[in-house]
């Protein structure tokens, strides 16, 4: 796992002991390097509780606040980095705990949605796919529009962010580390303490969701006339 999140611009920090003996220190330096290149990761996270941007980033705030009162507490039990992230995430959990989007994390194991998949994970046996099946690839390759790619990239990223907001916040927040921000299964399963059948569905329903919005917004538009 790099240290730093992947989406960052900035190089690589140094190794947890360092950055920790730094922060304890009081080494401003290395505090602005960790916000550079953690905030973002911490800020989709942190949206994946809350109800909103402005919200999110309040949470982002407190949680560094936390960090730094609770560094000299830290024990290098865990990566730096899944600590700060799990400060995060309470935090976030504690601010959308009224919000409509908001599930406790409780419900990561006992929810029926995540055991009972839409799709079969595995597809079907035979037979060709079904238009709704959100795992079906388009019948034809959607073709993108020219000389208004460059917009509707625009467009499918505006779509794509829509979609994510729209899942389940147990889904939103798993296929947010996983595939925007690079943990791998186990880590997930560690920072959001759940197993990891339930790290593999999650993840599955919200690629399935997220592809089969993809497919029929890309099809929608594939079948529009160019703009004049």
């Amino acid at each position: 796992m790099p240290e730093a999140d992947l989406q960052s611009p900035g190089p690589a920090l140094p190794a947890d002991d360092v950055v920790v003996e730094a922060l304890r220190c009081g080494d401003e330096d290395m505090f602005a390097a960790l916000l550079t290149a953690w905030s973002p990761g911490m800020l989709q996270v942190a949206r994946a509780y809350v109800a909103d941007e402005h919200t999110a980033e309040d949470v982002v705030q407190d949680a560094w606040v936390g960090v730094l009162r609770g560094i000299d507490k830290f024990e290098a039990r865990s990566a730096l980095r899944t600590w700060v992230y799990r400060i995060v995430i309470n935090r976030a959990k504690t601010r959308g705990v009224n919000d409509a989007r908001t599930v406790p994390m409780t419900s990561l194991t006992t929810a029926k949605e995540d055991f009972d998949p839409a799709v079969d994970p595995g597809g079907p046996r035979g037979g060709s796919r079904g238009a709704d099946d959100p795992l079906a690839p388009p019948r034809t390759p959607v073709a993108w529009p020219s000389p208004e790619g460059e917009i509707l990239a625009l467009e499918v990223h505006q779509h794509i962010e829509r979609a994510l907001g729209s899942l389940p916040a147990r889904q939103r927040v798993v296929i947010t580390l996983r595939d925007m921000q690079g943990y791998s299964s186990d880590e997930v399963c560690a920072l959001l303490e759940i197993t990891a059948a339930n790290q593999r569905v999650l993840l599955h329903r919200a690629r399935a969701s997220l592809r089969g919005t993809l497919d029929r917004y890309l099809t929608a538009q594939s079948g529009k006339e160019p703009t004049r």
